[in-house]
């Protein structure tokens, strides 16, 4: 009867005992709860708690990524557009955390509530156009707005938002297609309007340049026009000069006969001439 008892008093106190203690591991809060009353621990390691009247429990600090669903957003020219995001967050206040959202999945339904509000009003000061045309690198400003505006309304919970990002904006199907072909009607209005006025220089440029080789050309003309009536008159007085005498006349006459005779006589040929003719004399030595 004795051994029993001791035997129930050993289990009583090694139950009390196990339940007084609690472990915190790292990457996590712990959470003592005593009815209505909270309190957090941030550090790991081993601790104590009042048996049966209080509870540990535990909520993480790591980081966490929540896929925000595809939302529907009006933009500042009444078009509808689907934005995809995604947000990364962490706990900052546990005790707030659970006053407030109370669970994981009631934190980040808060989270996504936000950041659609916020999404919602930075997409309704853009137009369709501008969002359409921007490449997804450029969405750092929008992000950057929708994080700032979202932080801190989830102060309030207890919650750190670390990073919003928009992976994609997309077209409801319904208007999808009338979308795209006012955009390519757009560029090949823009595609045509850049054709024209290419084309428009170009002429110009022909123009210019064709008009320039003409003043080039009829210049280059007029100077050997010149050139050629001053070398013509250079080589008459040349000619004036070297024949100003009698002898010298008759001289140039002979020379110029020959000249004649010795393109008449080329080739294998017959030439009959008038006896008196200047060529005849020059051949027998006449005058």
């Amino acid at each position: 009867m004795r051994s029993s008892l001791i035997l129930s008093i050993i289990l009583v106190t090694l139950l009390v005992g196990l339940n007084s203690l609690y472990y915190v591991y790292e990457g996590e809060y712990g959470i003592i709860k005593r009815f209505d009353q909270v309190r957090d621990i941030k550090s790991p390691g081993l601790g104590v708690k009042i048996p049966f009247i209080e509870s540990k429990s535990s909520l993480t600090k790591k980081y966490v990524m929540l896929d925000i669903p595809q939302t529907d957003v009006l933009t500042l020219d009444m078009r509808s557009m689907t934005v995809d995001t995604y947000a990364v967050w962490h706990i900052v206040n546990p005790r707030l955390f659970l006053q407030t959202a109370h669970t994981i999945p009631g934190g980040e339904s808060r989270i996504a509530n936000t950041v659609y509000g916020t999404l919602r009003s930075t997409i309704s000061k853009k137009n369709q156009n501008e969002i359409i045309e921007a490449r997804a690198g450029e969405y750092a400003n929008l992000n950057e707005e929708v994080l700032d505006n979202a932080i801190d309304r989830l102060g309030n919970f207890g919650i750190e938002l670390v990073d919003v990002q928009i992976k994609k904006f997309d077209l409801p199907e319904s208007n999808r297609i009338a979308v795209f072909e006012r955009m390519m009607s757009e560029r090949n209005r823009i595609a045509a309007r850049f054709l024209a006025e290419g084309e428009e220089e170009a002429n110009m440029i022909r123009y210019n340049v064709d008009r320039e080789k003409e003043i080039i050309v009829s210049k280059a003309r007029a100077d050997a026009a010149k050139l050629e009536g001053e070398g013509e008159s250079e080589y008459m007085r040349i000619l004036a000069a070297a024949y100003n005498s009698a002898e010298r006349a008759e001289f140039y006459e002979f020379l110029r006969t020959l000249d004649a005779l010795k393109l008449s006589m080329r080739g294998d040929k017959t030439i009959i001439m008038p006896g008196d003719s200047a060529l005849s004399r020059t051949m027998i030595g006449g005058h």
